[in-house]
């Protein structure tokens, strides 16, 4: 088979081994117009106009082959493997995400911390938190790294975070807020009861270091 390809406005000529004459059409739709003629003893066609798919048909070029030879397919992007988020849980129940890991210096058992943090129902429900939610203003708290005075599983969250560190825990109630006088705890009234009306069952502490004192 030859054949002779001349691109001008998609206008081609080609020699192919049939005996039917395809003139250019006179209206779009109007493809199908064929008239045989003999040339030199042998039979050929003259193509003046094609539709893209059919030139590209008759080039080798079908859907099946652009699956067999995906260099004449569209190159596929390339995507990015999501982050994944390891969770650690401690002997006590605690189960702790490292967000951010933080770059300043590490906390320990005894030291003073100021952190803001937000406090959720383990279905998500928002229960307080020291950053504003319309607004974004904060109100950090101090919070000693000492399980007599704040909720022993915060504390283990705390213990060992880094300034400019953010974890995630999950704290089970008997870690958490045995009794009403440990911290945080909201100085309003009507947070605090909030609050403690959901002692009993788990919380999500949301937490992030910003210094040690």
């Amino acid at each position: 088979m030859q054949m002779q390809l001349q691109a001008l406005s998609f206008q081609t000529s080609a020699k192919l081994p049939c005996s039917f004459n395809f003139p250019a059409a006179r209206h779009p739709k109007d493809v199908n117009v064929m008239t045989k003629h003999l040339c030199d003893g042998r039979r050929s066609i003259s193509v003046k106009s094609l539709p893209r798919r059919v030139l590209l048909q008759l080039m080798g070029f079908g859907p099946i082959s652009l699956c067999t030879y995906p260099i004449f397919a569209a190159p596929m992007q390339e995507m990015d493997e999501p982050e994944v988020i390891r969770t650690l849980k401690l002997s006590n129940g605690v189960r702790i995400q490292e967000i951010i890991e933080g770059e300043g210096p590490e906390a320990h058992d005894g030291d003073y911390v100021q952190v803001n943090y937000v406090c959720r129902r383990s279905n998500g429900y928002f229960v307080h938190s020291t950053v504003d939610q319309f607004s974004g203003e904060s109100a950090p708290v101090t919070l000693p790294l000492d399980e007599n005075q704040i909720i022993k599983g915060l504390k283990d969250v705390l213990t060992g975070m880094k300034v400019g560190g953010k974890r995630r825990a999950l704290i089970p109630p008997s870690v958490g807020y045995i009794n009403e006088n440990l911290k945080p705890i909201p100085d309003e009234f009507g947070p605090r009861r909030s609050l403690l009306s959901h002692a009993k069952e788990p919380l999500i502490f949301e937490v992030q270091l910003l210094k040690i004192l």
